[in-house]
Parts: structure tokens; C-alpha cells; sequence
């Protein structure tokens, strides 16, 4: 065997174990991202579900305030509005907004609901808040949730040389569940 054929086949060996190698790093990232978007997709859904939740207990709060409140009318067309709104919403952005609205009119009901002492002290009334509130607070700990899921999805995605893979097989970039700006303000507390 000449000197030529040995340096041959060695640069061949080592072609092909680099080869070996770089499939194994692109078919280790690639279920890494396929881990991440189910991660992201669950909690996704996770939010959903509470949200749903959220979405079935709202009339059954307003039918309880309109007995006690008829000429509030307007706030409680509007929370109505903002839940179907919520629940017919398309994109992640879409329906953060939505979900912020609904936000915004179930606090615009719950001072109304402040006028009338018998619907305070209204059981059926006061259970409904009651769920309400455990299910405003494990919204708020599903959207935590996702928004990590999403914040570590979205740093691979963008990560060199992780940002080859998600280019060549097309992982695109998830959005993140914001707040509206009005919520960013802290409220004016006067006494």
C-alpha cells in the first residue's frame, strides 16, 4: 500500500466520521425544537383551558348581576362582547388583546357590582367571584408558563448555529402573551 492511498483513505475515515458526527448534531437539535414547540404548544393549550373556563363561568355571572343591576346594561353587553371576541380570536397577538379587553370589562363589572349591597351578599354571587378570582390567578400562572416555554423555543431558534436548523426545517418564531399597556401603569391609589 502506497503513501498516498493510506493519507486517502485516513481523509475519507475522517470525512465520513465528521459526517457522522454533524448528522447526529442536526438530528439532536432538530428533536430539541420538536421538544420545545410541544412544550410551547401545551402551554398553549394549558391557557386555553382556563381561559375556556373563564369563558363558560362569564354568563353565569352576568345573568346573577342582571337580576340585581337592570340598567347596566352597556357593562354587561360589554362583557359579553369582549368574551366572544376572546373566543373567536385567530392569532396569539389577537387574542392577548382580547383577553386584555375581557380583562378590563370584568373589572369595569366588578365595580359596578359594588352599587348594589344584595348582590354582594348574594351567595351564588360571591361563589362565581370567588371562582372567578382562582381562575384569573392560574391564567395568570399558565401565562407565566408559556411565555417561558416560548422565551426558551424562541433563544434556540435564534442562537447561532441552532438558527440553521430552525431555518432549514422552518421553526418560526412563537410570540409571547402580553399585557396591554394599559395594565403596565401602576393605578393611582388616593386616599
Amino acid at each position: 500500500m502506497s503513501i498516498g492511498l493510506i493519507v486517502l483513505l485516513v481523509v475519507l475515515g475522517i470525512i465520513v466520521l465528521v459526517g457522522i458526527i454533524l448528522a447526529i448534531w442536526i438530528w439532536t437539535q432538530y428533536n430539541a425544537f420538536i421538544r420545545l414547540r410541544n412544550n410551547v404548544d401545551e402551554s398553549y393549550s394549558t391557557m386555553d383551558v382556563y381561559m375556556k373556563k373563564r369563558y363558560d363561568l362569564i354568563p353565569n355571572l352576568v345573568e346573577t348581576v342582571k337580576g340585581y343591576a337592570k340598567h347596566e346594561e352597556k357593562t354587561l353587553e360589554g362583557v359579553m362582547q369582549a368574551r366572544y371576541s376572546c373566543m373567536n380570536a385567530g392569532s396569539t397577538q389577537e387574542r392577548a388583546k382580547y383577553e386584555n379587553m375581557l380583562s378590563d370589562t370584568l373589572k369595569s363589572l366588578f365595580a359596578v357590582t359594588e352599587n348594589y349591597p344584595q348582590l354582594q351578599a348574594n351567595q351564588n354571587f360571591l361563589d362565581l367571584q370567588q371562582t372567578l378570582k382562582t381562575l384569573e390567578e392560574e391564567i395568570s400562572v399558565s401565562r407565566k408558563y408559556y411565555n417561558g416555554c416560548v422565551k426558551t423555543y424562541n433563544i434556540k431558534r435564534e442562537s447561532f448555529p441552532t438558527n440553521m436548523i430552525a431555518k432549514w426545517f422552518k421553526f418560526e418564531k412563537r410570540e409571547l402573551f402580553e399585557i396591554a399597556e394599559t395594565e403596565r401603569v401602576a393605578p393611582k391609589v388616593q386616599f
